[in-house]
Formats: C-alpha cells, sequence, structure tokens
C-alpha cells in the first residue's frame, strides 16, 4: 500500500510545477503492489460515502483516486470504461465502478463495489427522508444543505475542466463537445441523439482520422506523472473478462430471476395494482429509460410519482432533488425519496409502521432501479474488453467522451443558474451563495483541495449564513 500512498499525494500538489519537483522518478516508476478483494471492499466503501457532486462529480473523484493517487487503472483504461458506461442506460458513474470492481476481482467483485457505492446513500436518503416527512423542516439540515449546493456546482464545474483536458485532445473533440453543448443547451435535443450522433461521427471520423479519435493520444505526459498501473495500457485482459457465451447466458439468466422472483413475490403477496408492485414495476421501465443520466428520466419519474401515482407532492419532489444531490451516490436515487415518501404517506404496512413502509419502498426500488446496471455491466465487460485497442470501437467511444463534457459543462450551468437565481431571474440574486461557490471554486481549483473537505467547509459555512441572515 505505501508505494501508491506516499507517491499519489504528489502529483496533484505539484501539478502546477510537475511532478518531479516532490515526487522521486524511481517512486514513479514503481508498480502499485497487488490489491485485495479486502483492501479494494474497504476503498469501495469510502467511495460510497464521498461520491458527491452527481456523475460529473464522482467520475472526477473517481479518477483522482483510482488513476492518480492510488494507480489501480491506467487513464485510458479508465476513459475506455467510461465510455462504455456513457452510452449504457442508467448511473454511469455506478456502472463504472462496478466495472472496474468487475475488471480486478471479477463479478464478485464488480457487484460489491457497485452495491458498496450506493449502499451508503440509501441508508442516509432514508434517514433523511424519514426526519424530512416525520418532523419538516430542520432549519439545521437546511442551512447545512445551503452551504453544500454551491459546492456541488463548483464540484461540477472542476469536472467538467478535468474530463475535457484529458479527452479533448484536438480540435476536433474539442468541436463535438462545442456542439453538444449547444444541442443540448440551446436546442434542447435528446441526450440520446446527441450519443447517436457524436457515435456516427466518431465512426466516420475513426475511418478517415484515426489519430484524431484514437483513445489516449496526447496523454504521454500526464500518464508519466501517474506512473505505470495495475491495470495499464497494455496489461493482457485477465481470463475472468474475456468473453465466453456460457458466461453471457449465466448473468443474463441470473439477472432474469433475481427480478422476476420479487415482482412475482410482491403480486402475489399485494397484487398487481399495490403500490409496491406498481413502484416495482414503474421502476424498472425508469431503469431502461435513463440515457443521459438522472436528469435525463426525472420528467418521467416526475410525471409518473406526481401526475400518474400520487406518490409524492410537486414541493416534495423538488426537495428530494435537492437531497438527491446533496448526499453521496447517484443523483438517481432521488428515486429512493420518492418511493419512501409514497411508502409512509399512504401508510402501506399500516398506521403503526410508517418508518418501515417508506423505508421498504425505498429499498425495493432501490432494487429495480440498479439490477439492470449490474446485468448491463457483467454481461456486456467481456465484450467491452475486447475492444479496448479496435479502432472502429474505440473512435465512437471517444467522440461520445467528447459529446459528455459539453453535457456536464450544460449541467453546471443547470446548477448554477438555479444556485444563484432561486426564483429565476425575476427573483433576487443568492449573494451569498454565489460567496460560497466561489470559495469553493478557487478551493479546488487553485488550492487543490480534497473534495471532502471543500464540502465539509461549505456545510459549515452555509449553517453559518442560515443562522445569521
Amino acid at each position: 500500500m505505501n508505494p501508491h500512498t506516499s507517491s499519489s499525494a504528489n502529483p496533484d500538489k505539484d501539478s502546477s510545477h510537475g511532478s518531479e519537483v516532490k515526487t522521486p522518478p524511481e517512486a514513479s516508476l514503481e508498480v502499485p503492489n497487488p490489491v485485495s478483494f479486502t483492501q479494494a471492499f474497504w476503498f469501495w466503501l469510502k467511495l460510497g460515502f464521498i461520491s458527491f457532486g452527481g456523475p460529473a462529480g464522482q467520475i472526477s473523484i473517481m479518477h483522482q483516486e483510482l488513476v492518480e493517487q492510488r494507480r489501480w487503472i491506467s487513464e485510458k483504461r479508465f476513459l475506455h470504461a467510461l465510455n462504455y458506461c456513457m452510452v449504457l442506460p442508467g448511473p454511469e458513474a455506478q456502472q463504472l465502478v462496478t466495472y472496474i470492481g468487475w475488471l480486478m476481482h471479477k463479478r464478485w467483485g464488480g457487484i460489491v463495489a457497485g452495491v458498496l457505492f450506493v449502499l451508503p446513500s440509501l441508508v442516509l436518503l432514508i434517514a433523511l427522508s424519514w426526519v424530512y416527512i416525520a418532523f419538516g423542516d430542520v432549519p439545521v439540515i437546511a442551512g447545512l444543505f445551503y452551504g453544500i449546493k454551491p459546492a456541488v456546482t463548483a464540484i461540477v464545474v472542476q469536472a467538467a475542466h478535468r474530463i475535457g483536458s484529458r479527452a479533448l485532445q484536438n480540435k476536433v473533440l474539442w468541436s463535438i463537445a462545442g456542439a453538444s453543448f449547444v444541442a443540448i443547451f440551446a436546442l434542447d435535443a435528446p441526450f440520446p441523439l446527441i450519443v447517436g450522433i457524436a457515435a456516427l461521427v466518431g465512426f466516420v471520423g475513426g475511418k478517415l482520422s484515426p489519430e484524431t479519435f484514437r483513445v489516449g493520444g496526447g496523454h504521454g505526459s500526464k500518464k508519466a506523472s501517474y506512473g505505470p498501473a495495475l491495470i495499464d495500457d497494455h496489461t493482457p485482459t485477465p481470463e475472468h473478462a474475456k468473453f465466453n457465451i456460457k458466461g453471457l447466458i449465466q448473468v443474463l439468466l441470473v439477472g432474469a430471476i433475481l427480478w422476476a422472483i420479487p415482482i412475482a413475490l410482491l403480486n402475489a403477496a399485494f397484487g398487481w395494482e399495490h403500490t409496491y408492485t406498481q413502484m416495482a414495476w414503474f421502476f424498472t421501465k425508469a431503469a431502461w429509460l435513463t440515457f443521459g443520466g438522472a436528469y435525463a428520466v426525472l420528467p418521467y419519474v416526475y410525471q409518473g410519482a406526481i401526475t400518474d401515482f400520487a406518490w409524492v407532492t410537486p414541493t416534495q419532489m423538488m426537495d428530494g432533488l435537492a437531497l438527491g444531490e446533496t448526499t453521496p451516490g447517484p443523483l438517481i436515487m432521488v428515486v429512493a425519496f420518492v418511493a419512501f415518501v409514497g411508502g409512509y404517506v399512504k401508510a402501506l404496512l399500516g398506521p403503526e409502521s410508517l418508518f418501515l413502509a417508506g423505508a421498504l419502498a425505498a429499498c425495493l426500488v432501490t432494487w429495480f432501479t440498479f439490477l439492470p446496471s449490474f446485468i448491463l455491466i457483467l454481461a456486456g465487460g467481456p465484450f467491452v474488453e475486447s475492444t479496448h485497442n479496435d479502432l472502429k470501437f474505440t473512435a465512437p467511444l471517444s467522440a461520445i467522451t467528447a459529446a459528455v463534457v459539453g453535457v456536464i459543462l450544460n449541467l453546471a450551468l443547470f446548477f448554477g443558474y438555479h444556485l444563484l437565481w432561486p426564483q429565476g431571474f425575476s427573483g433576487a440574486f443568492d449573494w451569498a451563495s454565489a460567496l460560497i461557490a466561489l470559495g469553493a471554486a478557487i478551493a479546488l481549483f487553485k488550492f487543490k483541495r480534497n473534495v471532502m473537505h471543500v464540502i465539509a467547509a461549505c456545510a459549515l459555512v452555509g449553517l453559518a449564513f442560515s443562522l445569521i441572515l
């Protein structure tokens, strides 16, 4: 553990001066020690608690931890896995964690990594949802969230910069990112359309100008500062990660069983029209529609949860989104809040078991929302591993990553708008949030502070502001 611990902090701290300032050449060339399943377990658990900032912030944290500091995986392999997760329905950050865990420690490694990425968020959201619905507005919690929201905005901006600086290696990829931003910001183009066009541009461009779309092009200097990784650019694909039809059938069959049995039990115990059964079915459909992340599927969830089923009110939905934005884990975990409130308010297990009814609803919805992600990664991972040096697959994925940078920038502006003008441009400018966001940005960009430190400091500042103002 020591080799990658001692050399991991320096590249970030000294990035403005060159990592050679404090990192000895021999240390930077030393391969990290092998990582045991137990070591990985504790790291995935830690990641579940620090994964703030939505997908952009989470991917930034993972890159810093896994590529730059611990060097468990090279940047090229990291980006290749990320590109695949970007085109799947579901939360890409959680899928990326599952993919890397699977690559390192087989299927159970992927399952444990993916579960631990979600579990802290689920527990925290159940607790906060209970406080919210049972006790109403709690000033201390509201004050903490008031400071966390500007920090989240700054984290997303930093993520756009970090990912963009690595993915946008030439003018063509910059152009794709710019066109993607214009398409989603000005034209309100659907994310699947943006991804599809980017993939087509990458496929054609890979044939016409291969070097332009080659994954990892231009990363040499950055990789030199990180040193070799456990799973490096040319590390052979491990035996368990190679494609075989038997493994594919096993994953699909087990996945189908893990979906069908709970649905059948709910139907047998409560009936098809019961709220629990309808939640399971509704969020199964939502899981397959989440192309482009949580914000792409929120209109669908909003319509179903409020208009069709009346599980929550519009105000509760917005409060739940705020909780989802300011707690660790995938933003799509807002569905756990929706389910908890629906189960609690409707007293699905009787008036004496309100908390249990809400907690069970949140757990059921989380199961049906994330099960497809595990199936897609464990079934598709071997195929993706077979393509990481095949340009006809990597070129479209490189173009998709460039397009996603534009989408992340749009998300940062979305956060910024709602943060600084909470009542719209016609309302007052929130100068306190602006100051907190500026301070968070300076801490992240100039002083390269740890994300958790920034969030904690901003939470305390937000609490102070809320008590003073």
